[in-house]
C-alpha cells in the first residue's frame, strides 16, 4: 500500500501543472499557462489529459489546487461526454454504413431492373380498350386502360397499387409480382402517363376503391415518365401554397380532386341553364364580343385598336339580344363579357361567362317568376343527376336547396333593413335612399337573411341608362339583383325602356351619344313591346353552388387585375 502511495505521488509530482482562470480564462485561445489559462476544468482534461495538476483562480485570492471532489466530479462528466461522444459516432458510422448499403442495393436493384423486359401474354384474350368510365360494365373482361398516375402505393417488394386518372374517372390497379420489378416500375412517379392491361374485378366486402374495384394488371407499359426529385409533381403543387403561385401553377392544379370537381360541375350546371332554355323554348345566339358601344358604363371598357377605330370587348350582350326578339322571340346566350374593374375583391373577374337573356311582351312579375324558376330548375336538375350531386356533396357537403318563394325586397326597404340592423357605412354613418349599397353591406345584409333575396327598384341615377321606370314612381327602376348568401350579387336584370323618346332622353342624361346606337334605338322605333332580361355570373353562380371561397376557383384560368397567365 505504500508503495502504491509513493507511485503515485511521484506521477503527481511529474504531472504537468495547468491553469484555469474561471473569471478571465478562454477555453479557445487558452494553453493552460499561467498568463493563458484555460476557462474550464473539463477543457483542461480534454486538451491536457487526466494526469495533470490543476491549478484554479475563482476570485482575486489567486491560484489554488482544486479540491478532490472537484476534480473527480469534473473527471466523471469528461468521461461521461466521452462515452456519449463515441456513442453518436458509432450511431453516425451506422448510419452512413445504412445509406451506403441501401444506395448500393438500389443501383443493384435498378441494375437488375433495368435487365427485366415485361412481355404481354398473347395467349390471354385479347384487351378492350376502355375509358375508366365503362369499368362497371366491363367488369371481368380483359381491358387496357391509359391515364395519369394519380396516386401511387408501393407495398412491400410485389405489390403497388395505382389510381389511374383519365379525365372521366379514377380506377384502382394492382400490379404483382415482376411488373413490379421491372426499371420503369422501381422508378414510377406521380403524373407518369401508363397503360395497364387487365381483368377488373369488384372488389370483396371490407374493401373500398373508386367504384368499388379494381384492375389486377397483368402488363403494362410507360406512356410518358413524370419528373422525380425537386421537379416531382407533389412538390410543384402543395395545399399550402402560395394563391398567386398556384395561379401560375393553375395548369398543374387543374389536375387535383377539387379543382377538377369544380369543373366537372361547371359543365353540368351549364347543361342544365340549357335545358332550362330549350325546355322554355329560347334560341340560343351567338352575339359580338368586339363592340364600339358600351352597357354598363365607359369606366370599365377594354378597349383597343380596331383597323384604325376605338373598339371595345363587350360589357354585354344585351342589346344585341334585344334586336333577336322581333324575328327569333325569347332569346339567350351563354358568353364571355370583359369588365375593367380594377376590383380585387373574391366574387369579381376581368372576363367572365355571362349568361344573358331576353323576353318579349313581357311584365316586372313575369321576370322575377322567370329568374326564380330558372334557377330552381338547374338546382333541382342537378341535383337530379346522380354525378352531379355527388361532386355538389363532394364540395359542399351542406348544401341545402332554396325554399321557395324566394324574398323579394324593394331597395328602399334595404336602406331601412341595414339601419335597423346597424349595418353601416365605414365612416360610421346610414346608408341613404339614392347610395349604391356596396358589397360589403350587401353581403351582410344577405347572410343574415340566409336566403336567397330579389332586391328590386333601384334608384334610376344608380342604375344602367336603359333601365324601365316605374310608372307611378319614376324615381325608382323596374330593376332587380339576385343575392345569393356567401357570394352577394349573381343576377342583374330588368324591364328595358320600351319608348323611343325616353330612351333618346336617357342617352342625354348619361352622357351618351345617341348615334352609334341607332340599331338599339330602331327597337323602339319598329314595333316596340314591353321587354326585359338579365345577365348571371356564371362562375358566381358556381361560386354559391358549390361553396367557392373565390370566384376564381370556379374559373378555368382566371383573368382579374394583373393576372392575364397562363
Amino acid at each position: 500500500m505504500a508503495a502504491q502511495i509513493a507511485e503515485a505521488a511521484q506521477k503527481l509530482s511529474l504531472a504537468e501543472t495547468v491553469y484555469i482562470d474561471e473569471v478571465a480564462g478562454d477555453d479557445a485561445t487558452g494553453t493552460g499557462s499561467e498568463t493563458t489559462p484555460f476557462k474550464t476544468v473539463l477543457k483542461a482534461i480534454e486538451i491536457k489529459g487526466e494526469n495533470i495538476k490543476i491549478q484554479i483562480k475563482k476570485d482575486a485570492e489567486g491560484y489554488k489546487d482544486i479540491s478532490g471532489a472537484a476534480l473527480k466530479k469534473a473527471k466523471k462528466t469528461f468521461a461521461e461526454q466521452q462515452k456519449k461522444a463515441k456513442k453518436i459516432q458509432e450511431q453516425q458510422k451506422k448510419q452512413d454504413d445504412d445509406l451506403k448499403k441501401k444506395a448500393d442495393d438500389e443501383a443493384k436493384a435498378i441494375e437488375h431492373a433495368k435487365s427485366i423486359v415485361l412481355v404481354e401474354d398473347k395467349s390471354l384474350p385479347k384487351a378492350e380498350k376502355i375509358k375508366i368510365r365503362q369499368s362497371t360494365e366491363k367488369r371481368s373482361k380483359r381491358v387496357k386502360v391509359s391515364g395519369w398516375v394519380h396516386r401511387l402505393r408501393v407495398q412491400g417488394k410485389d405489390m403497388m397499387f395505382i389510381i389511374l386518372r383519365d379525365g372521366s374517372g379514377y380506377l384502382q390497379c394492382v400490379l404483382t409480382g415482376k411488373l413490379c420489378h421491372s426499371f420503369d416500375a422501381i422508378t414510377l412517379t406521380i403524373e407518369s402517363t401508363v397503360t395497364i392491361w387487365g381483368v377488373i374485378n369488384e372488389l370483396p366486402e371490407g374493401k373500398t376503391a373508386p367504384g368499388n374495384h379494381e384492375l389486377v394488371a397483368d402488363y403494362w407499359e410507360i406512356v410518358g415518365k413524370a419528373p422525380g426529385g425537386d421537379d416531382a409533381f407533389s412538390n410543384k403543387v402543395t395545399a399550402d401554397a402560395d394563391p398567386y403561385y398556384l395561379l401560375d401553377n393553375r395548369h398543374l392544379v387543374l389536375r387535383g380532386e377539387t379543382a377538377s370537381a369544380v369543373l366537372r360541375a361547371r359543365a353540368e350546371v351549364i347543361k342544365a341553364f340549357r335545358a332550362f332554355y330549350d325546355e322554355e323554348q329560347f334560341t340560343e345566339v351567338t352575339p359580338p364580343c368586339m363592340v364600339q358601344t358600351q352597357v354598363e358604363g365607359g369606366s370599365t371598357l377594354f378597349s383597343f385598336n380596331y383597323y384604325g377605330e376605338e373598339a371595345y370587348l363587350t360589357q354585354s350582350s344585351q342589346l344585341y339580344l334585344e334586336t333577336c326578339l322581333p324575328s327569333l322571340g325569347d332569346v339567350f346566350c351563354l358568353a364571355e363579357s370583359y369588365r375593367a374593374e380594377k376590383s380585387h375583391t373574391r366574387r369579381h373577374l376581368s372576363e367572365y361567362s355571362h349568361l344573358e337573356a331576353e323576353m318579349a311582351f313581357v311584365q316586372f312579375d313575369d321576370l322575377l317568376d322567370h329568374l326564380e324558376n330558372m334557377i330552381c330548375f338547374v338546382i333541382d336538375r342537378s341535383l337530379a343527376d346522380k354525378k352531379t350531386a355527388e361532386l355538389i356533396k363532394q364540395l359542399n357537403p351542406d348544401f341545402v336547396k332554396p325554399s321557395r318563394p324566394f324574398l323579394r325586397m324593394k331597395y328602399e326597404d334595404a336602406i331601412t333593413y341595414l339601419k335597423e340592423n346597424e349595418i353601416k357605412k365605414e365612416d360610421g354613418s346610414y346608408y341613404q335612399f339614392g347610395e349604391d349599397i356596396p358589397e360589403a353591406p350587401e353581403r351582410a345584409m344577405t347572410d343574415k337573411i340566409g336566403r336567397p333575396i330579389f332586391l328590386t327598384h333601384f334608384p334610376a341615377e344608380i342604375k344602367a341608362f336603359y333601365m324601365q321606370k316605374v310608372p307611378g314612381d319614376r324615381r325608382v327602376t323596374e330593376s332587380v339583383d339576385v343575392l345569393m348568401p356567401g357570394v352577394g350579387e349573381i343576377v342583374g336584370g330588368s324591364m328595358r325602356m320600351d319608348n323611343r323618346e325616353e330612351l333618346l332622353e336617357a342617352y342625354g342624361t348619361a352622357g351618351i351619344d345617341p348615334a352609334p346606337y341607332y340599331w338599339y334605338t330602331d327597337q323602339r322605333k319598329y314595333g316596340t313591346t314591353p321587354h326585359g332580361g338579365y345577365g348571371l355570373g356564371v362562375e358566381r353562380f358556381l361560386a354559391w353552388l358549390l361553396n367557392r371561397y373565390t370566384v376564381r376557383d370556379c374559373s378555368l384560368y382566371p383573368r382579374f387585375t394583373g393576372r392575364c397567365t397562363p
